[in-house]
C-alpha cells in the first residue's frame, strides 16, 4: 500500500481526479516590515500520467510553488494559505511533519535544478542513492544496491557499478544531472517535479535530458511537472504548459494550441523572445521592462506595468482565470482586441 493509502485509507479518490489539485495558493513572505507576495491564489492540476509544465520568468513563483508543495518552505518567514492542495486524495496541509516526510521522496521527487548543490560533495554517489532507499523501503543492501546500479544504467550512467563508488565532483555536469534523475526515481514516485533540470547544461545535453524524462514519464506511467522559464524547452516535454507571472496565472493550455494560438499578451511576449529559423530578423524582442516586487496588498493584473494593452481596469482589477475555449483558460481583460 502506498504511503498516501496508508493516510487516507478511509476516503477513495475516484480514477478520474487529479493526482495533484492545488486551489487558491497564495504565498507571502515577511522580511524587514514588509510582505511581499510570491504566489497569489494560484491553481493547478495534474492528471494521472501528464506532464505539465510551469513557464515563466525568474521570479514568477514556479520554484516556489513546487517548494510549498513539499513542505518544505521555511515556516518563520513563509506564510502558505490554499484552499485546496491534495495529492491522491490526501490533504498535504493537515499532514504532520513525520507524514510529510513519508511522501516527501516516495510519492512525489523532486529533481533539482543545481546538481552540485544537491549532491552532497563529500559522500559517494552510492551513499547518497542507498538513503533514500533506506529512508522509505525495508530493502536489503544487496537489493538497494542492485536498484540503484539499475537506476542508473536507465539513466545513461556508462559503467554504473563502477561509478556508484565516484564523487560527485569526478562526473559532468549532465551526468549530475542524469544522477539526481535516478535518486528521484528509485522510490517509484508517482509525480516527479523537475525544477529547471537543463540550467547550465549545452543545448545537445539539455535536449538528452528532456528526451529522458520524456520517455521516463511514459514508461513508468509518471505525473511530471516541468519548470522553466524558457517555452522552447517545453515544446515536446510537455502536454500541458502554464504559463505564470508575478505569482498569478496567466494562461494555460495543452502545448501544441500555446504554440499554435497564444491568448494572452505575456505568453506571446515570451514566444516573441525566441529565435525562428524561417525568420531573418537581426535581433530578439525583449519585453520592455522588469519584473516588479508584489506587495499583499497588489491589485491588477500581475503583468499591466508591462504589458501593450493594459489599461485602467488591468492595473485596478484582477482578470479572472477564465476558459475562453474548450481546451484553455486565460486571465486577461484585453484577449479579444
Amino acid at each position: 500500500m502506498r504511503v498516501s493509502e496508508a493516510i487516507a485509507e478511509t476516503s477513495e479518490n475516484p480514477s478520474n481526479s487529479p493526482l495533484l489539485e492545488v486551489k487558491d495558493l497564495s504565498i507571502a513572505f515577511a522580511s524587514r516590515g514588509r510582505v511581499t507576495q510570491a504566489v497569489d491564489r494560484l491553481s493547478l492540476t495534474i492528471q494521472k500520467g501528464e506532464a505539465v509544465g510551469l513557464v515563466g520568468e525568474s521570479g514568477s513563483g514556479k520554484s516556489v510553488t513546487n517548494l510549498a508543495i513539499l513542505g518544505l518552505l521555511p515556516g518563520d518567514t513563509a506564510q502558505v494559505k490554499a484552499e485546496r492542495l491534495h495529492f491522491d486524495g490526501v490533504d498535504l496541509q493537515n499532514l504532520s511533519k513525520k507524514e510529510m516526510r513519508a511522501i516527501r521522496g516516495n510519492e512525489i521527487a523532486m529533481v533539482f535544478q543545481d546538481p552540485m548543490t544537491a549532491l552532497n560533495p563529500f559522500m559517494r554517489i552510492e551513499s547518497q542513492m542507498a538513503e533514500v532507499l533506506e529512508a522509505h523501503t525495508s530493502m536489503s543492501r544487496s537489493a538497494i544496491q542492485k536498484r540503484c546500479i539499475e537506476l542508473l544504467e536507465r539513466v545513461g550512467i556508462p559503467e554504473p557499478a563502477k561509478r556508484m563508488r565516484s564523487y560527485p565532483h569526478e562526473f559532468s555536469g549532465g551526468m549530475r544531472q542524469r544522477v539526481l534523475i535516478a535518486m528521484a526515481l528509485l522510490a517509484e514516485p508517482r509525480l516527479l517535479i523537475a525544477d529547471e533540470p537543463t540550467t547550465a547544461l549545452d543545448v545537445t545535453i539539455q535536449k538528452q535530458i528532456l528526451d529522458l524524462l520524456r520517455d521516463l514519464v511514459r514508461e513508468r506511467g509518471l505525473s511530471m511537472i516541468l519548470v522553466t522559464h524558457d517555452l522552447g524547452v517545453v515544446a515536446e516535454a510537455v502536454d500541458r504548459v502554464v504559463v505564470l507571472y508575478g505569482g498569478q496565472v496567466m494562461e494555460e493550455a495543452p502545448t501544441k494550441k500555446l504554440f499554435r494560438n497564444p491568448a494572452h499578451p505575456y505568453t506571446r511576449a515570451l514566444l516573441s523572445c525566441l529565435p525562428r529559423l524561417e525568420e531573418k530578423a537581426t535581433r530578439l524582442n525583449p519585453i520592455p521592462g522588469s519584473a516588479e516586487v508584489r506587495l499583499i496588498d497588489s491589485v491588477g493584473c500581475a503583468f499591466a506595468s508591462r504589458c501593450p494593452k493594459a489599461d485602467e481596469t488591468c492595473r485596478e482589477e484582477r482578470p479572472p482565470l477564465e476558459r475562453r475555449n474548450p481546451e484553455g483558460q486565460v486571465a486577461c481583460w484585453n484577449t479579444g482586441q
